[in-house]
């Protein structure tokens, strides 16, 4: 059986309820035909695991509907610019979108929670947020007004802390640096003296061999070593403090979305939850094959020194009281992660940390 086939709740119920009353079976999905919706990615297509995520889903929706419910995929700049999904959806331009929703902390910070905000929750933690916390509910409410309805479809794990022309040997070093950088992680980086960029995937290694940065991060050694980054940037270092772990997400339209039968929207949720592991996995399979491959062609891999770490906590915790001050979807959604988060640190180091500290100090 093909893990993708994934024929189940209303569909699969109602071939199972038929079958049992008696009856003949009926067609697995019949409330609604003919359906077809526009995806527009941030992502090009050379970033296979981030528009893969768009891909699986399309797939999963096909598959599950007979056909009968499609989605094309179009990677950033065929429909619309990386950046600039949010106004198509809001618009009604596009039907659904593959994106990380914190290039859209400019329109609100509070995007961010969506994706990933310096020092959060790993991946697994913000899994469960979403899933078995208030994530989702607490941001279905936040995208009302942009005409949204969000769900989690991926997420990278803990990203690299990026690629340098030079080596860091203190936060000193940072002041006066130019770094490309998604997110607010730049706002935090600005009090250490960085000027930061939001810069698209596709743009980024000509604007690090040109000089126009002088440093860029991105997600990992799977997506960096596509992008060739080490080839003009040596160091790479780690970890990503601002991206414990990154979410992408699906956006769709309101009215596409609430247009849909129960049934269809069930399959649209499954397919993007589907999708959501799928994409993770990916990155966990890919990764360490792909670190390998950077060493052996030169990259230099160094972590943070610990007074970068600390200076960036202390100016992240500044960044974020000045949020709750002036953001009130910031503060109203930041309490509750906030929350979720200290008791994920109070259980997560005990177990899979420890556990995880003796295997990697073993001959495997």
């Amino acid at each position: 059986m093909e893990r993708r086939k994934f024929l189940r709740s209303a569909g699969l119920a109602g071939v199972l309820a038929g079958v049992l009353a008696g009856g003949s079976a009926p067609a697995i999905v019949h409330a609604q035909e003919n359906i077809r919706w526009r995806l527009a990615s941030s992502f090009p297509k050379s970033l296979d695991t981030l528009i893969g995520a768009a891909e699986t889903f399309a797939k999963n929706v096909a598959e599950s509907t007979g056909g009968k419910f499609t989605v094309t995929v179009h990677a950033a700049g065929e429909l619309v610019p990386a950046f600039g999904v949010v106004d198509a959806l809001q618009q009604g331009s596009i039907e659904c979108a593959n994106t990380a929703p914190y290039y859209f902390f400019g329109k609100d910070e509070a995007f961010a929670f969506d994706c990933a905000i310096p020092f959060g929750m790993n991946a697994r933690q913000l899994t469960a947020w979403m899933y078995e916390g208030n994530g989702q509910k607490l941001l279905r409410e936040f995208y009302a007004p942009y005409n949204i309805v969000s769900l989690p479809m991926g997420n990278t794990g803990a990203q690299m802390g990026g690629w340098y022309r030079k080596e860091i040997k203190s936060v000193a070093d940072f002041d006066g640096m130019k770094i490309r950088i998604g997110g607010f992680g730049g706002r935090v980086l600005a009090k250490l003296g960085v000027v930061s960029q939001n810069i698209p995937a596709g743009e980024i290694y000509s604007a690090l061999e040109k000089g126009t940065i002088d440093a860029t991060e991105f997600v990992g050694p799977h997506d960096d070593l596509k992008l060739g980054l080490h080839r003009v940037a040596p160091y790479y270092y780690y970890p990503a403090w601002w991206e414990g772990s990154a979410q992408t997400t699906l956006y769709i339209n309101a009215k596409a979305f609430n247009g849909l039968s129960n049934e269809y929207k069930s399959i649209v949720r499954q397919a993007a939850s589907d999708s959501h592991v799928v994409t993770q996995a990916r990155y966990d399979a890919r990764n360490p094959a792909a670190l390998k491959q950077l060493i052996a062609e030169g990259a230099k891999l160094k972590r943070l020194p610990k007074d970068v770490m600390d200076a960036a906590f202390k100016a992240s915790r500044e960044v974020y009281a000045e949020l709750n001050d002036k953001n009130p979807a910031w503060k109203k959604i930041y309490a509750d992660y906030s929350r979720f988060m200290q008791a994920q640190y109070q259980w997560t180091p005990l177990a899979e940390g420890s556990y995880d500290q003796y295997m990697a100090a073993q001959k495997l």
